[in-house]
C-alpha cells in the first residue's frame, strides 16, 4: 500500500525543507523527497540542495576565509598591526567550509523530526492523478498526496561542447574544491558565482581573468553602482575582466586549459590553469514526470504558475529555481513558506517586487526594487539622494569606506522605488530598504527614523534626506 500524506514536496532545497517544515508547523502530514547525494560519504541524499550543500553556504565560508586572508597582506597595516609569514593552508579551509555544511545538512533533519515531516530519500516523480490526490513515485516507492509542491532547483548551465570535470573545467561545485590555489584561473561568466568565486581565488594568489559575452558590466545593476564596482574590482583588486567576449574552442592541455575567444573582432587565446564555466542556471524539471500528468512546462524549462505558485494542475504547486522570478534562495523559502500556509487555508504572501539582490564580493554589492536606468525607461518621474561611506564614521573606524547608498523615490509620492548598495556589509542594511518598500514607505518616512550612531546605518538615513536635498553630513 502506498504511504499517503497530506503533501509531498518533491526536492530538499531551500524552497522544499522550508515548505516541508512550514506545512508541518500547520499540523499537516509532510514528506519531503530529496535524491541528491551531493559530496556526502556515504553517498545518501543530503537536504539543503544546492545553497547549502554547493551554493550560498560554502561560498560565503570561502569568501570569509580568502577576506580575512586578504586583510592579513594588505589590510591591517592601517590600523598598526602587521603580520609576517603569514600562510594559508586550503585543506583546513576546505575542512572548514564543509564542516558548515554539516552542521547546516543535519541541522534540518532535526526539524524534520521536530516537527513530523518524512523524509523520502530518492527521486520524486509524478506517475498519475488519482487516489489521495496525486501517485507519485519515489526511488521506487509508491506515495500518495493530496498536495505536491515541486522545489527541484536548478542546475548550472553548460557551454555545447565545453565538458565540465570540476577538475580542470568546473563549475560552481568544483570551484569550492580546489586542492590548491591556481596559478592564473580563468572564469567564463562576470555574474555573481563568477565574481564571487573569483574574489575567493584572487584574494588567495591566483591571477584571475575573467571572460564575459555581454558588452556591459552588471547590467541587471544600477548603473552607478556598475561603475563603482567595476572600478574597484579592476582598477583596485586587480580583477582582469574582459566584456564583449565570444567563446570558441576551449582545448585541455598539460598545461591546464587554452580557451580561444573573439573580442571587437579581434581573436584572442587565454591560457590558464584551471578554468571556472559560470554561464547561469537552467530548472531541474527534467524526469519530474510532468508529461504524465500534464504539468505545463515552457520551452525553457520553468513550470508554469500564477502568482500563488499554483500550476495549472489542481492542488500542484512549484516555488524557487523552477518558477518565474530570481533563481534566489531567500525567495524560494518565502514561496515555499506562502504554498504550505495557502494550503493550510491560511492568505500566503511573496511580493517578488522586493525580493532583495546581492552579491557578496568586497566590497559588497545589494539592491531591491527598480535601477535608475528603468526608471528612466518606464518614463518614471524620481528623485535621486546618494550618500558615500566616506563621510559615515563607522566606515572610517572599519577601515573600509568604499561605496555608496542609492536611494530612488518617486517625484509625485516620495515612495521609494529602489534602493541601491555598495559596500561593506550591504548584504545586511538592504533589509531595512526591503521593509521599507514592502509597507509603501517614503524617504521622509526613512529620513524621520532615528538611526544610531555611529553605524553603518546612517548612510541609509542619510540618503533618505538627501533625496529631498537636505543630507546633514555630506
Amino acid at each position: 500500500m502506498a504511504k499517503t500524506f497530506d503533501v509531498v514536496v518533491i526536492g530538499g532545497g531551500p524552497g522544499g525543507y522550508v515548505a516541508a517544515i512550514r506545512a508541518g508547523q500547520l499540523g499537516l502530514s509532510v514528506a519531503c523527497a530529496e535524491s541528491e547525494p551531493y559530496a556526502d560519504p556515504k553517498g545518501e541524499p543530503r537536504l539543503g540542495g544546492t545553497c547549502l550543500n554547493v551554493g550560498c553556504i560554502p561560498s560565503k565560508a570561502l569568501l570569509q576565509s580568502s577576506e580575512n586572508y586578504h586583510l592579513l597582506h594588505d589590510g591591517f597595516a592601517q590600523h598598526g598591526i602587521s603580520v609576517t609569514d603569514a600562510k594559508i593552508d586550503i585543506a583546513t579551509m576546505l575542512g572548514r567550509k564543509n564542516k558548515i555544511v554539516g552542521q547546516f545538512t543535519s541541522g534540518i533533519k532535526g526539524l524534520f523530526k521536530k516537527y513530523k515531516v518524512t523524509f523520502l530519500p530518492g527521486h520524486g516523480r509524478f506517475v498519475a492523478a488519482g487516489g489521495a490526490g496525486w501517485q507519485l513515485d519515489v526511488g521506487g516507492e509508491a506515495v500518495e498526496a493530496k498536495h505536491v509542491i515541486v522545489a527541484t532547483g536548478s542546475r548550472a548551465r553548460t557551454l555545447p561542447g565545453l565538458p565540465v570535470d570540476n577538475d580542470v573545467i568546473s563549475d560552481n561545485v568544483g570551484a569550492l574544491d580546489f586542492a590548491s590555489v591556481p596559478k592564473r584561473l580563468g572564469i567564463i561568466g562576470s555574474g555573481v558565482i563568477g565574481l564571487e568565486l573569483g574574489s575567493v581565488w584572487k584574494r588567495l594568489g591566483a591571477e584571475v581573468v575573467i571572460l564575459e559575452a555581454l558588452p556591459t558590466f552588471l547590467g541587471a545593476c544600477d548603473e552607478a553602482v556598475a561603475k563603482e564596482a567595476w572600478r574597484v574590482f579592476t582598477k583596485k583588486q586587480g580583477l582582469d575582466i574582459r566584456l564583449g567576449c565570444k567563446i570558441g574552442t576551449v582545448l585541455r592541455s598539460a598545461a591546464g586549459v587554452t580557451v580561444a575567444y573573439e573580442q571587437d573582432g579581434k581573436a584572442e587565446t587565454l591560457e590558464v590553469e584551471r578554468l571556472i564555466v559560470s554561464v547561469g542556471r537552467v530548472p531541474n524539471t527534467d524526469g519530474l514526470g510532468a508529461e504524465a500528468v500534464g504539468l505545463k512546462v515552457d520551452a525553457r524549462g520553468f513550470i508554469e504558475v500564477d502568482a500563488h505558485c499554483r500550476t495549472t494542475l489542481p492542488d500542484v504547486y512549484a516555488v524557487g529555481d523552477v518558477v518565474r522570478g530570481p533563481m534566489l534562495a531567500h525567495k524560494a523559502m518565502e514561496e515555499g513558506v506562502m504554498v504550505a500556509e495557502i494550503i493550510a487555508g491560511q492568505a500566503g504572501h511573496v511580493n517578488l517586487d522586493t525580493v532583495p539582490w546581492v552579491i557578496y564580493t568586497s566590497p559588497e554589492i545589494a539592491w531591491v526594487g527598480k535601477t535608475e536606468q528603468q526608471l528612466k525607461a518606464e518614463g518614471v518621474s524620481y528623485r535621486t539622494g546618494q550618500i558615500p561611506f566616506l563621510a559615515n564614521g563607522r566606515a572610517m573606524g572599519l577601515g573600509d569606506t568604499t561605496g555608496f547608498v542609492k536611494m530612488l523615490a518617486d517625484a509625485a509620492t516620495d515612495r521609494i522605488l529602489g534602493v541601491h548598495i555598495i559596500a561593506a556589509h550591504a548584504s545586511e542594511l538592504i533589509s531595512e530598504a526591503v521593509v521599507a518598500m514592502e509597507f509603501s514607505a517614503s524617504s521622509e518616512d526613512l529620513a524621520r527614523i532615528v538611526h544610531a550612531h555611529p553605524t553603518l546605518s546612517e548612510v541609509m538615513h542619510e540618503a533618505a534626506l538627501a533625496v529631498d536635498k537636505r543630507s546633514l553630513h555630506f
